[in-house]
């Protein structure tokens, strides 16, 4: 059990909070991949499996510093600080560039998954009939999941919940994109965008000493929408760690094979050269989200123009998205020395 003593340690851990989460609100991009490459993924993962009757009896009996300690909680608790800055930063700053600088970003990120496939892969030494099948299983699944058509929005609770537990596979699964699933599901915009910007403003006006909101049924009832989805996701995260320890126990090489062909096949999803599909009705007019934004359903691929010196900066991007990604390979090795 890893346990942060120095402030450096304490200070990196919550960095790998913030890309996490900065990861898992970019469509096509999952937070597990951030935790897989940065060394942490298994911690992780056996840190949320601790949250279990065990540690419900230790809270209910009033033992909190055992419940911190069985849990896991210096580890847990600064990740998901992390995470949770990032909402309101890191992934603000993430919404800015894609809207001036789409492609770029794109193409950073295409170049980090293609580096994380390389991070992954390349010391896995059993590939055989099992992983093999595996791996083409997982990247038929990623390729497919890569074209599929949106869904509606529906704020309905029972399946804003059923997102919450779904799209939090994105954290516990490299290679899943969360958010991208919620474009699937329709709910992206309502879930990851206004949710987030209803908490953000409520937090704002109640620091300022407004507490107008309360008068805001709307605004209410989007913060019970996000309050609904962050219980799903929180009981999706946990009910999923204790499948994936089990799996990662006893099927680790196979785990590992469907993770590679799974990240492989979600290439598709972050694929940089593509037009954004927006909502529009009849006329062509494209729908707005409640802060001005176009709302997306899905995106349009296209090869790239060589003769365009935008098309030789995107590959520049690449390729430092994959510098990026075996510099953190690099320094993660590093630091167990």
């Amino acid at each position: 059990m890893y346990e942060p003593r120095t402030f450096s340690d304490k200070l990196f851990l919550v960095l790998k909070g913030l890309a996490m989460g900065a990861a898992n609100k970019v469509p096509g991009v999952s937070g597990g991949i951030v935790a897989f490459v940065g060394g942490f993924y298994e911690e992780f993962i056996y840190s949320l499996q601790k949250i279990n009757l065990k540690a419900l009896k230790l809270l209910l009996n009033g033992r909190f510093k055992s419940f911190y300690r069985y849990v896991n909680g210096p580890f847990l608790t600064l990740l998901i600080f992390g995470m949770l800055v990032s909402y309101f930063s890191i992934s603000k700053i993430l919404d800015y560039f894609l809207e001036r600088k789409e492609l770029f970003v794109w193409a950073t990120f295409f170049g980090m998954i293609l580096g994380s496939i390389y991070f992954i892969s390349k010391d896995f030494k059993h590939w055989n009939k099992k992983t093999i099948t595996a791996g083409l299983l997982g990247l038929l699944v990623g390729i497919s999941i890569s074209f599929l058509s949106p869904a509606r929005e529906n704020d309905n609770l029972w399946f804003i919940f059923i997102c919450g537990m779904i799209s939090v596979s994105g954290m516990a699964l490299p290679g899943l994109s969360g958010s991208f699933i919620l474009i699937l599901l329709g709910n992206y915009v309502l879930l990851l965008v206004d949710s987030v910007n209803a908490l953000y403003d409520t937090f704002a006006e109640v620091i300022k000493g407004d507490f107008s909101f309360i008068e805001n049924n709307e605004r209410l009832n989007t913060l019970k929408i996000l309050s609904i989805f962050t219980l799903g996701s929180a009981v999706g995260l946990v009910t999923l760690s204790h499948i994936l320890s089990y799996v990662l126990k006893h099927f680790k090489h196979i785990t590992t094979a469907v993770i590679i062909g799974f990240i492989t096949g979600s290439l598709g999803v972050v694929w940089p050269w593509k037009r954004t599909i927006f909502k529009t009705d009849e006329t062509g007019q494209v729908f707005l989200d409640s802060n001005g934004k176009e709302i997306i359903l899905n995106y349009e691929r296209y090869s790239p123009d060589f003769g365009s010196p935008e098309t030789w900066w995107a590959f520049f991007f690449v390729v430092l998205g994959v510098i990026i990604l075996l510099g953190l390979e690099w320094y993660g090795a590093y630091r167990k020395k």
